[in-house]
This record gives C-alpha cells, sequence and structure tokens, in this order.
C-alpha cells in the first residue's frame, strides 16, 4: 500500500512540475541539436583512417546514420512504454533492476558525459588556435589548457544564470547549422566543377576490426539521438510525435551528414584529410581565400555550444540518478541565490578536465564509444526482453522485433571487435565500467554502514554545501 502511495505521489508530482509543452517542430529541433556537436569536424579523419578510402568512409557514415535511426525507433516503443525520466537509465531500472542500471548510469555520469565533453573542448581549441598554426598542428600542452578555460568559462555561465546558458546554447545552435550549410554549398559548387577525383575504393581495407573501429568514430558523431527520451513526459501526444520526430530527425542528419563528408572529399585528397585535426579549416584555407577565417569561427562557435550544451543537460541525468538514491545527495541541489543546479555543473566539469589529460582525440572516442553503444544495447535488449516477460504491458508504439535484434547483432559487431584491434583503449573503457562494481556495494548496496561511515558522508556533503551554498530542491519546492 506505502509503495502505491508513493508512486502515485510521484506522478502527481510529474504533473504539477512536468506539462506536455513540447510540439513536433520541438522535438525534431533537440534531436537535431543533441546530435549536431563536434563529431562532424572530428570524425572525417577517423572514419576514413580505419575504412582506407573515400567511398567506403561514406558508406560507414550513412550506414551510422542508419544504425542510430534503428536504436532511436527501438527507443520509440520503450520510451511510450515506460514514461520514466532518465530515458535509458529509467528502461533498464524498470527491466533488470537497480545494480544494472547503476552500472549504465555510472557509465553515462563517468565516462560518457565528461569525456564527451572533453572531445568537443579539443576541438573547440583545435579550431579557434588552427588560424595560428596554418603549416603545423597546435601545441598540445596549449590546447588542453584552451579547452579547459573553454569549460571553466561556460561552467561559470551554467552555475551562474539558467537563461543565460540556454540563451548560449541557441546562439551557438544556429551557428554550426549555418556552418554546415556553407560547407554542403561550397561542396555543391565543387562537384558542380567535376571535382570527382578522390571518390574511389583505392586502398579499401578489408580488415573487420579496422571496419568497426571506423563506426567508433562514425557512431560518436550521432550522439545524441536518444536525447528526446529524457523529456518524453514534456512532449506532446509521444505515441504520435516521438516516432516522427526520430524519423524526421535522423533522416535530416544523416542527409547533411553525408552531404557534409561528400563536400570536404571534392576539395581534399585523403592524405589531407588524414594530416589534418581541423578538417573543416583546411577545406576553408582550398575554397575561400582571404574569407576562410569563417569557417573556423563558426566551428569554434559550434562547439563552444556543444560543451554547453552537455553541461546544461547533464543535471538532469544526475537528478535522476540521485533519485533513486544511486548518486549522492548534493548533486540534487541548487545553489540558493542563482537557483543553478551548480553541484551537477562542478562536478561535470571537474570530470571533463580529468579526462583532458589524454588529448588524443580518436583515443577518447575509442573510451566513449565502446561504453556508450555497450550500455545502449543492453537499453535496446530491455524490449525483447519485457515482451517475454511482461506481454501485457501496455505498448502505444509495438516495434517489429526484426529491429532490437538486428540493431543488438550490430552492437556486438561495433563493440567487441574492436577489442581485438584496439585493446588499450576498450581495456580502459572496459575497466571504468567495472569500477562502477565497488561503488555500488560499498555506497548503494550495502545498508547496515557503520555510524563513523553514514557521519562522514553526512559532514562531508554538509561542508559541499555550506561551501557552495546549495539546497536541496525537494525543500525549496515545499518553500
Amino acid at each position: 500500500m506505502d509503495e502505491d502511495k508513493s508512486e502515485k505521489n510521484e506522478k502527481t508530482e510529474d504533473e504539477i512540475t512536468l506539462k506536455p509543452k513540447m510540439t513536433l517542430v520541438n522535438g525534431i529541433t533537440v534531436i537535431v541539436g543533441s546530435i549536431i556537436g563536434s563529431g562532424i569536424f572530428v570524425s572525417p579523419s577517423g572514419v576514413l583512417k580505419h575504412t582506407g578510402s573515400v567511398n567506403v568512409s561514406l558508406v560507414v557514415w550513412t550506414v551510422s546514420g542508419i544504425f542510430s535511426m534503428v536504436g532511436a525507433y527501438c527507443y520509440a516503443e520503450l520510451g511510450t512504454m515506460i514514461r520514466k525520466s532518465g530515458a535509458d537509465y529509467a528502461y533498464i531500472m524498470e527491466t533488470f533492476g537497480p545494480f544494472v542500471a547503476f552500472i549504465r548510469l555510472w557509465i553515462e555520469c563517468m565516462i560518457v558525459r565528461p569525456c564527451s565533453q572533453a572531445i568537443v573542448a579539443l576541438t573547440f581549441s583545435q579550431y579557434v588556435m588552427k588560424p595560428f598554426f596554418p603549416e603545423c598542428e597546435p601545441p598540445d600542452d596549449a590546447a588542453r589548457l584552451l579547452a579547459v578555460w573553454c569549460i571553466c568559462v561556460l561552467t561559470f555561465v551554467n552555475c551562474y544564470d539558467v537563461k543565460l546558458a540556454t540563451w548560449v546554447q541557441d546562439v551557438f545552435t544556429y551557428a554550426k547549422l549555418l556552418a554546415l550549410f556553407i560547407i554542403i554549398g561550397a561542396g555543391i559548387y565543387q562537384l558542380g566543377q567535376g571535382h570527382t577525383e578522390h571518390f574511389s575504393f583505392i586502398n579499401t581495407k578489408s580488415e573487420v576490426t579496422s571496419l568497426a573501429l571506423s563506426f567508433y568514430s562514425g557512431l560518436f558523431a550521432y550522439n545524441g539521438w536518444n536525447y528526446l527520451n529524457f523529456i518524453i513526459e514534456e512532449l506532446k501526444d509521444p505515441v504520435r510525435n516521438l516516432p516522427l520526430a526520430i524519423a524526421i530527425s535522423c533522416t535530416l542528419v544523416t542527409i547533411v551528414y553525408v552531404l557534409t563528408n561528400v563536400a570536404f572529399y571534392t576539395t581534399l585528397s585523403p592524405v589531407e584529410i588524414l594530416g589534418s585535426k581541423a578538417v573543416a579549416v583546411t577545406f576553408a584555407n582550398r575554397l575561400f581565400g582571404p574569407f576562410a577565417w569563417v569557417i573556423p569561427v563558426f566551428v569554434a562557435l559550434s562547439t563552444f555550444g556543444a560543451v554547453n550544451g552537455i553541461l546544461l543537460t547533464s543535471s538532469r541525468l544526475f537528478y535522476s540518478g540521485a533519485l533513486n538514491g544511486q548518486m549522492p545527495e548534493l548533486l540534487t541541489m541548487i545553489q540558493a541565490q542563482r537557483l543553478t543546479p551548480a553541484p551537477s555543473v562542478l562536478a561535470m566539469a571537474f570530470l571533463s578536465m580529468l579526462y583532458l589529460t589524454v588529448s588524443d582525440i580518436d583515443a577518447l572516442i575509442n573510451y566513449v564509444g565502446f561504453a556508450t553503444w555497450l550500455s545502449i544495447g543492453v537499453a535496446v535488449f530491455c524490449l525483447p526482453w519485457l515482451r517475454w516477460k511482461q506481454p501485457d504491458l501496455e505498448r502505444p508504439i509495438r516495434v517489429n522485433l526484426f529491429w532490437p535484434i538486428l540493431y543488438l547483432l550490430c552492437t556486438v559487431f561495433v563493440t567487441v571487435v574492436p577489442m581485438v584491434a584496439s585493446p588499450v583503449e576498450t581495456g580502459f573503457g572496459f575497466l571504468m565500467i567495472l569500477s562502477s562494481i565497488p561503488v555500488y556495494f560499498a555506497f548503494i548496496h550495502w545498508k547496515n554502514k557503520p555510524q563513523w561511515f553514514v557521519k562522514g558522508l553526512n559532514d562531508v556533503t554538509t561542508f559541499l554545501q555550506k561551501l557552495l551554498m546549495v539546497v536541496g530542491k525537494a525543500k525549496t519546492a515545499k518553500l
């Protein structure tokens, strides 16, 4: 009875605080804005490096888009069946319980989000510095320092004012779209001039392991297709709008990404692509002459906004985990004067700066790729599992089981095969995932903790609460 009452209270709370205000267009912009970040400006060289040829790399970009669309389609059934905040974290919690759900939460909060943010911040610094180092690569240490500066500035913005942070997000979203449209327009002009000499299957790599690693880079660029599920309770008519938003946005992004890559290859040779850490800058230098500065400026603005977006959205995931008692209580608190989620923003910034000790973007993509697709594969596995275990659950959208099975087979390919080809990076990723197990048993599963342990945790929480001047969200809501 008590459990039923608590569930009703939770539903009432959601109904009071979360209103379905988002239209289909809003849903499309959420997905498009979440996907398009730094990936398209970072990944072309990574995909080409592992495929060997231009034509196969374009196939990988197209298949990566279709792969993401299939995953998003599977999430449509899960999102309309389990309407709880937290997306795949909530689906795994409902299906496999708190232990597996915590591993997913740990992967997202400790690996995927901060590592992705480090990649985007490094991309920002490389595009800002590239005009000053036209003949060589920018120094690693300087790039990392500038990336730290980027994270620190946006951490201040997100801790200072939520409205300012959302304004930054809106403005910089337009910048990245404009940069891509300029590149695509130039590419169409180049195609019209007959520049197709680089499109071939020459030097194609036949190793299965190389092909799997190429998908890490390609899929990294499509990361974010599942973000609409995090706010499904705010979407109007989700049964209609969720699958439509997924289909339209994933198709649009796939077309934009493939056309952007085609544009790059109309002007740059594979050798030039592989030798550049800032492909769009090299492209602009070749085509735009004195106006070449426009592209690095827009890409820098794009990646700056992408860092802001990760900081802005991560607090919701921290909050969802903390509400389930699987994250520190401090992360549910907000700054008393500024009303911002300062603790979670600071935690994300600190973790991101730890990942900046590695300046190799390809290695970071392998870390985040292994962890991301392994955990999302587990979430998709919830779909056939619930069909078997709970066949009577209401399913407004019913996906043909062919699609989740196909997605799971592809997930095995992109997670298991790279273990052979890139054992160091995937090994580190696997160790980071395994580190969640002792944390879970020490802080969550272990209920009868000694008094000194509980007091120590409370003292640390109280000290940080006073230092940051933060209070619990629940208390502020009641006041």
